[in-house]
């Protein structure tokens, strides 16, 4: 296990929105849902990929002379990619002299996380941060991010799980002993419309909930506010009263954003979820204030 590697996509340095304090998030890479709002969809497949960026291509043709299996075809004008032929050798990315095509996932050893996160120890003791490991989906990854944990907590550093709950609990126990809080996310109280959304039934999900909140483990919700899904007054209610009934400290609110749909087209996929616009700061205000009106501590972005 000390010298088992994990697949994250990014390591997020002064991060305020993943935990107290200021924090180092780790991003896992795979997820088991497909959440149509997702902002970081190269966080969904359980292996390094390929993403484009077209401004930057200077169309030199290194990448279509080493494609070996001819899925790249560069002309003066453009680039194209064929991804059903790509096999993911990652060699087009390797040769591009202008990062127009990246590699999102890398293999990372424990010992590499942590040397970069405990550069910023300084900032976790003055503020009451830490290390927080995100995704994705981390408990896909479980035995990676078990040692991951453990690793912090050896060095006396505050941990935080950021997890959709969709894992057996036998994983999610194994991770819970390393674990100081865990950021919780609930997407909609109603298995259907759930199901509609992210491809899969929330039963799991909450019934994983209760047990973590059982554990008596420090537990906040994260609830990602998306107009004309989940933000109806029958909506909020019913997540903030399951964040009383399981005795959460607390719920944030995360509201929609677009900052992730360019990521769609780098990644060859086509973005479903182009109708919806962000909240406005008066919605997302009655939004707290309900939650709050219950009896739920409520913030917004953390």
């Amino acid at each position: 296990m000390k010298d088992k590697k994990g697949l994250i996509f990014n390591i997020q340095r002064f991060s305020l929105h993943d935990g107290p304090g200021i924090r180092s998030t780790v991003f896992m890479k795979g997820c088991p849902l497909r959440c149509r709002w997702c902002g970081n969809p190269e966080s969904w497949n359980p292996y390094p990929e390929i993403m484009t960026h077209d401004r930057k291509c200077v169309r030199c043709g290194k990448c279509e002379q080493i494609c070996p299996v001819g899925a790249i075809t560069v002309s003066p004008e453009t680039r194209k990619i064929d991804r059903a032929r790509c096999t993911l050798c990652l060699e087009c990315a390797q040769v591009c002299p202008s990062e127009a095509i990246t590699i999102s996932g890398r293999y990372v050893s424990v010992d590499e996380v942590m040397t970069e996160v405990e550069s910023d120890r300084l900032f976790y003791e003055h503020s009451g941060g830490g290390v927080t490991v995100s995704g994705g989906e981390p408990l896909l990854q479980w035995e990676f991010v078990s040692e991951l944990l453990k690793a912090c907590k050896e060095r006396g550093l505050h941990t935080a799980l950021d997890t959709a709950g969709y894992s057996s609990w036998d994983t999610i126990q194994r991770v819970l002993e390393y674990v100081d809080l865990v950021l919780f996310d609930i997407k909609h109280m109603d298995p259907g419309e759930h199901r509609k959304v992210t491809s899969k039934s929330n039963s799991l999900i909450l019934r994983n909930a209760e047990r973590i909140a059982a554990k008596k483990v420090r537990l906040w919700l994260r609830f990602p506010l998306i107009p004309g899904y989940n933000d109806s007054q029958e909506d909020i209610e019913k997540v903030a009263r399951f964040g009383l009934r399981i005795g959460a400290e607390k719920i944030s609110i995360l509201p929609f954003h677009g900052f992730g749909i360019p990521k769609y087209e780098q990644l060859g996929r086509r973005y479903t979820f182009e109708q919806v616009e962000s909240p406005d700061d008066e919605h997302i205000q009655r939004v707290r204030e309900s939650i709050v009106a219950l009896g739920l501590e409520a913030d917004v972005g953390r």
